[in-house]
């Protein structure tokens, strides 16, 4: 699709003015949501990872690398058809990792302007062009609630079109509490959050929540995203979650008497009143990834099928849990180090996936010029320079005159380095072209991939991800948006388009288009 989509050309000689006051914008927004994140989201401590120090690498990586592969990248596939594929699946696509593309090049941008390694107009282009691929890819991804972000939405992620929540709504197992369904559910997403938590190194990069959406009037649903639980991209994982089948899990939920009234960037959420485990009252499971046809159901042919999937899946992510402690507790600072950073800057690697460009030494590996300064990175550094940056904003390069008011805070500061208009003029260096030599005290990648496709070798996962084109994709269907589909119902494409989301669907399959809440509601009663 939109063989006229693609990268602008931001080379040096030709940036704009345009260009340059959209990326301005992009930087100032991002800032302003990541400084409120920081400062009103949960934040832990770990004991046994250097969080901070990692972060920190993460970030540099970021900057030196993500030009350079997100080019190589929309070589192959636009950020705007990626955002439509992620419409569609789960895998690191959602509302942490579209905050976290921009945030984290911008923070290592900003690293090296207060370290003396880099002015505001070097690197203009890369820092142009990233931004400008952030915002296609969000804005694609984002196409049927009409916002780059949940700071848009008022701290909203609605993403799903209204077909797939239809399926998710109409194949939900109800469960209340004390019934073996319910206590099911709650033992996997306990086992599952820490074995994610343990994972992504003590951070939450593995799970993401969205949503919310309105069931009925005193019904919500939200969807929790598992990503990366078996073995796959990461190292530490080989020999850990090899007997895990799923990479990637979604767990639909449907809450009762429980509005959510904030879900934001980083997949956290609040409600009114707090959501305990007794307002559980649905629940569903699929999974999903670059090769497969939308969300497929795992163990939904009835609720004793979920539950038995539930337990069992239970079972096998505790067994890897325990495989990886013993693991990690060998690990020495360094490879501690390598893993957090990494964890930090893969956070988008399943864009080259989508686009069946990945390569182990790309993401899996830290850049050599970020790596020269991992001797300035001891944990009382790290600790003390991420809270000057993402928390005070007190470094150099963020202060401003005495009469600017910094969104949320009033102090004279801005989070992000604006890139000044001079470089229209030809102002600034330019970051050399490609990636150079990565470093990792992690060891060997085992060449095997765990996809909805089976087990793959990376040549083999990469070559079906370059052939693979989702149904819905289909150049009839591409740009049949919800907004569109309200006004063309009849439209034969626009019944067939629901057939393909309901192809796997136990209650709605064939039903087409024109289905109510309402008849959702009594589809599932009468099932």
């Amino acid at each position: 699709m939109g063989a006229e989509e693609g990268p602008p050309d931001a080379s040096p000689r030709r940036i704009t003015y345009r260009q340059v006051l959209e990326a301005n914008n992009a930087l100032q927004t991002i800032g302003d949501d990541t400084y409120w994140l920081c400062v009103t989201r949960t934040v832990q401590e770990s004991k046994l990872f250097p969080v901070p120090a990692y972060m920190l690498l993460s970030y540099l990586n970021c900057f030196y690398r993500y030009p350079t592969l997100l080019r190589k990248i929309e070589a192959v596939m636009p950020a705007e058809e990626i955002g439509d594929r992620a419409r569609m699946m789960a895998g690191k696509f959602g509302n942490l990792p579209g905050w976290a593309l921009p945030c984290f090049f911008l923070l290592g941008r900003e690293m090296l302007i207060n370290f003396g390694a880099l002015r505001p107009e070097d690197a203009a282009a890369d820092t142009i062009y990233v931004l400008d691929f952030w915002r296609r890819f969000k804005l694609a991804q984002q196409r049927e609630d009409g916002h780059l972000n949940a700071r848009e939405f008022g701290q909203r992620v609605q993403l799903l079109p209204e077909r797939r929540v239809q399926v998710f709504h109409a194949d939900l197992n109800a469960c209340a509490p004390g019934d073996r369904l319910h206590k099911a559910a709650h033992a996997f997403l306990a086992a599952a959050s820490q074995y994610g938590f343990m994972i992504s190194c003590e951070s939450r990069v593995t799970l993401n929540n969205s949503g919310p959406y309105k069931l009925a009037p005193d019904r919500e649903l939200i969807v929790r995203d598992f990503n990366d639980l078996a073995q796959g991209d990461f190292p530490w994982l080989d020999g850990v979650g090899d007997d895990i089948a799923h990479n990637n899990l979604t767990v639909t939920m449907e809450v009762k008497d429980c509005h959510f009234y904030l879900m934001d960037d980083w997949g956290s959420f609040e409600s009114r009143p707090e959501f305990t485990a007794d307002k559980l009252v649905g629940v569903g499971l699929y999974t999903s990834d670059v090769l497969s046809e939308g969300y497929q159901p795992v163990g939904m042919g009835s609720a004793d099928e979920l539950t038995e999937t539930f337990e069992a899946l239970t079972e096998q992510i505790r067994t890897a849990i325990a495989a990886l402690w013993r693991r990690v507790a060998t690990w020495s600072r360094d490879q501690m180090m390598d893993a957090g950073a990494i964890v930090y800057f893969s956070i988008v690697k399943d864009f080259a996936h989508v686009a069946g460009v990945y390569d182990v030494g790309d993401w899996m590996t830290i850049d050599e010029r970020a790596d020269r300064f991992r001797p300035l990175l001891n944990d009382e550094f790290g600790r003390d320079f991420l809270g000057s940056l993402v928390g005070l904003v007190d470094q150099q390069s963020q202060q401003l005159q005495g009469y600017a008011m910094m969104q949320h805070n009033n102090q004279p500061a801005r989070y992000c380095t604006q890139v000044p208009p001079t470089v229209i003029d030809g102002d600034g260096v330019a970051q050399p072209d490609g990636i150079a030599p990565g470093v990792s005290s992690l060891g060997g990648k085992v060449d095997r991939y765990t996809t909805t496709a089976g087990a793959l070798t990376l040549a083999d996962y990469n070559a079906q991800a370059r052939a693979f084109r989702p149904a819905q994709l289909d150049p009839q269907y591409a740009h049949l948006s919800d907004g569109w589909l309200k006004w063309n119902a009849g439209d034969p494409r626009a019944d067939a388009l629901y057939r393909i989301e309901q192809a796997t669907s136990r209650t709605l399959k064939d039903r087409g288009i024109g289905l109510t809440p309402a008849a959702i509601e009594a589809l599932r009663a009468a099932r």
